[in-house]
This record gives structure tokens, C-alpha cells and sequence, in this order.
């Protein structure tokens, strides 16, 4: 007989880091160096990174509860109850919960929506539990949004799932602007994730209609049709799947049968934006935290870790910058619905860039546009207003976009005619699907900095 799952979790998660400190490491995973330091226990319960004799864990950091650790930013924001967003982002209206200048750097504690959710049932220490995470090793932060958020009501079947941070007011942001947003660290805060696939969604989601999508067939959709309990109306009996997956040596382990599949964590944060929606109230559609926009929010582009700098429009006084779905590990396209969901802990430089000043891409100044230290990446999304007038989810349109800000880029800031452009993009550049699952969907392109050297 196969080991049970959550026995598995249990094996894996004490192999990886000792029985003795089990659940209280995280993977050596950071970002241009800056490590997550060992730090006193929290009244939550927060672990120290070492085993109970004092002896430290190598390549371990401490299960980073809100507040310890190490905040290398000149800021620091973490995730309160009555502060954060569950299910939508901030608008051109909001009030920023924190303020910071032009240059200056921000340690953000993220909260995966993952584990608190209502088919979950809303109870991140009995569900990380049932996996085999100690009571106190569930992250303080989840536990609170779980029992106390009541900003706005919660709709499990409408509201978007992730948990909103923010919004930063970034003193000298003016609309027409673009804030630059750069990564510096990407920090797991728990040595565990998890990914989920649920009815109706993903690329094999079943449609609202109980039919099979173009292209398969309905003996083809995930989760099984057969299993699709949504008629209850209640989300804990719903059959949606999540899959707990354990963190070891740096690499998110799946258990299947008496083996398991291995992969390398690369974590950023899936949403980054700032507020581009003009809605009334907290629960606007159009202020809904699933579409990435022309602002940013959900935009799931794997490239975007330790080390990018990603450039957004502004479109309020002080940009208004949030985060949001804390991914450990995502493969381009996102199919499932999910990435490997985890909370981090980012650190972001954000600066403002003025029209004129060459601080920014040409194309950033009305559309997301993002690099890294190898590629410049123009971005395409398919309808990027929001949830105005509905929800585009072609990916033709978005590769379309992606192509002419592609274009945009080259001739602008590179100095290419058009079609010489056109050319080496279809000879040299690789255009990639962002994600398929958040309404809008993405492509990114991959433009080599080193061919123009």
C-alpha cells in the first residue's frame, strides 16, 4: 500500500531539515544575497531556525513570522487583518497604509491565499495540520486573516482568492508617471506550498455551461466532471483538489505513489501593481484581484524574481503599490488554476520615473513592460481593463500586444526601423504564455540583451 499523503509531507519535511526542527526552516532561497536570518520565537510560535539544543540548521532560515527575522528594507509592512484586501485591489481611491519616498526599499510579508481559502476550510492550522505543519509553525498572519478579515464580505464564488498588501503611497507619484519596481529578495517564510486546481477553472476547467472547452473532451476536464460538487453551494464540498507539496533542499517535492517528482522553488511575487481601477467601493468587479491590468496585479510572469525590475503606469498620486499570491515555483502558463502557492517575504526598491527622463522604457509609460539581467520582456495581455465590459481571454490578442509593444520597445529605446524589428523578433526573440487562468491572459516575450551588446 502506498504511504498516505500527509505521512509523506511529514518524511519529507523532517528529512529536509531534521525531525527536531521540523516546520521550522525554510529553504535557502533568496534573492541577490539576502538571506533570512535566524530570529527569536514569536509569541506565535515562530521557529528559530536551529534545531531545540540551539544548533543551527545549514541553508536554513527561520519560519519567518510577522515581525521576525530579518527586514532589510527601510520600511517594513506586514499583512493585518484590517488592513489587507481578500479578493480585490486597491483603487485610485484607497488609503495607503504606508508611505515611503522615491529610491527607498520595502520588506513586505506576503500571505499565500492558499490554506485559508473557504474550500479549504478557512482554517490554515487544521489544514497545514492535516499535512503534518505543527500548530505553531502555521504562519500568525494566515490564522489572523483567516478568523478576523471582515473588511468586505467574503464570496467564495465571486471574489478573487488572493490576499492584497498595501497599497504604499510612493511620495512624488503623479499619473502619466511610471514606478519602477525592483526585486530584491523573494523569501519562502514556510517550508511548504501548495497547488490547486479547481472546478470551472484552469485550462481544462469544465465551462459554465458543464461542457467540455474547445479542443478536449468532457472525459478530459480537471477536475473530473464526476467530482464537480459546486450545486452544494458550499465551498468545503465543492471536490476541488489541492495539492500540499513540502519544501526540501530547495526544491518543492510531490509525492505520487511510492515515488515523488522534484523540482527547483524559483520564487517571486505573481501580483504586483498599482491602482489603475476608478471603482466605487471595496467590491467593485473591476477592482476584482484575478485580471492583471494595465496597473499590473495578477500578471503570474515567472521571470519576475530576485534580480527584474518591473515598470508600471501610474495612474493615482502615489502610485499605490501593492503585492499580492506569493509564488514559490510556477511554470509558464500556470494550467492548473495555481501556481506552488507560499507565503514570502519580498524586498522591493520603488522608484518614480518622469516622462522624459529615460529612467524607464518608452512603452512602460502606458503599458506593464519588465526586464532582468539577461532579457528585456515586453508583456501582452489580452483585454487589460479589468473587468470592464466583460473579460477577454484570447491569447491571440495578448500575443498581438505583446508583438507590438515588442516593436514599440525596439524602435523607440533601440533605435530600430520597423521592419528590421519585426525580422529579428520573428528570427531571435521567443514569445512565452504568462498564464491562461486568470481571465486575462498573458504572453511575455524574451528579448536577449546580449544580441545588442
Amino acid at each position: 500500500m502506498s504511504q498516505p499523503l500527509a505521512e509523506h509531507a511529514a518524511e519529507t519535511l523532517a528529512r529536509g531539515i531534521g525531525r527536531r526542527g521540523f516546520a521550522q526552516a525554510v529553504a535557502g532561497v533568496v534573492g541577490l544575497g539576502i538571506a533570512g536570518t535566524a530570529a527569536c520565537s514569536s509569541p506565535g510560535g515562530g521557529g528559530s531556525g536551529a534545531t531545540s539544543s540551539g544548533t543551527p540548521i545549514p541553508g536554513a532560515g527561520a519560519i519567518l513570522q510577522p515581525g521576525t527575522g530579518d527586514r532589510p528594507g527601510d520600511h517594513y509592512l506586514s499583512s493585518e487583518p484590517d488592513q489587507v484586501l481578500w479578493g480585490y485591489v486597491p483603487t485610485v481611491e484607497s488609503q495607503s497604509v504606508l508611505r515611503m519616498g522615491s529610491g527607498q526599499t520595502v520588506t513586505i510579508d506576503a500571505v499565500s491565499h492558499e490554506g485559508i481559502l473557504e474550500d479549504q476550510g478557512r482554517n490554515p492550522r487544521e489544514y497545514f495540520g492535516s499535512h503534518g505543519v505543527a500548530e505553531s509553525d502555521v504562519l500568525q498572519d494566515a490564522v489572523d486573516i483567516a478568523a478576523e478579515y471582515n473588511r468586505t464580505p467574503r464570496n467564495f464564488d465571486v471574489d478573487g482568492p488572493h490576499v492584497v498588501t498595501g497599497p504604499i503611497f510612493v511620495e512624488g507619484a503623479q499619473s502619466g508617471d511610471v514606478l519602477k519596481i525592483e526585486t530584491l529578495e523573494a523569501t519562502p517564510r514556510v517550508p511548504y506550498g501548495v497547488v490547486s486546481s479547481r472546478h470551472g477553472k484552469g485550462a481544462l476547467g469544465v465551462t459554465a455551461q458543464g461542457e467540455a472547452p474547445a479542443g478536449i473532451a468532457l472525459d478530459e476536464v480537471m477536475p473530473p466532471r464526476a467530482t464537480d460538487g459546486r450545486d452544494t453551494k458550499d465551498p468545503a464540498k465543492y471536490g476541488n483538489v489541492s495539492t500540499f507539496t513540502a519544501v526540501e533542499d530547495g526544491h518543492g517535492v510531490m509525492p505520487f505513489g511510492n515515488a515523488a517528482v522534484r523540482f527547483p522553488l524559483r520564487p517571486f511575487m505573481g501580483m504586483m501593481g498599482v491602482a489603475y481601477a476608478n471603482a466605487p467601493g471595496l467590491t467593485s468587479p473591476n477592482a476584482n484581484s484575478i485580471p492583471p491590468t494595465l496597473g499590473g496585479g495578477n500578471i503570474d510572469i515567472g521571470l519576475l524574481g530576485p534580480g527584474s525590475t518591473f515598470y508600471l503606469p501610474v495612474f493615482a498620486d502615489g502610485a499605490l503599490f501593492y503585492v499580492g499570491d506569493p509564488h514559490m515555483a510556477m511554470g509558464d502558463g500556470e494550467v492548473a488554476l495555481t501556481a506552488m502557492e507560499g507565503s514570502l517575504r519580498g524586498t522591493f526598491r520603488l522608484t518614480v520615473c518622469k516622462k522624459g527622463s529615460g529612467d524607464a522604457p518608452s512603452v512602460a509609460y502606458m503599458y506593464p513592460f519588465a526586464e532582468n539581467q539577461d532579457s528585456w520582456i515586453p508583456i501582452g495581455l489580452s483585454d487589460p481593463d479589468g473587468a470592464v465590459n466583460g473579460q477577454g481571454s484570447d491569447l491571440n490578442a495578448a500575443m498581438r500586444r505583446a508583438v507590438v509593444n515588442a516593436l514599440n520597445f525596439l524602435e523607440d529605446d533601440r533605435g530600430m526601423d520597423r521592419p528590421t524589428a519585426y525580422a529579428y523578433l520573428s528570427a531571435a526573440a521567443n514569445f512565452t504564455i504568462s498564464q491562461v487562468v486568470d481571465k486575462t491572459v498573458g504572453v511575455h516575450a524574451q528579448i536577449a540583451k546580449s544580441h545588442f551588446a
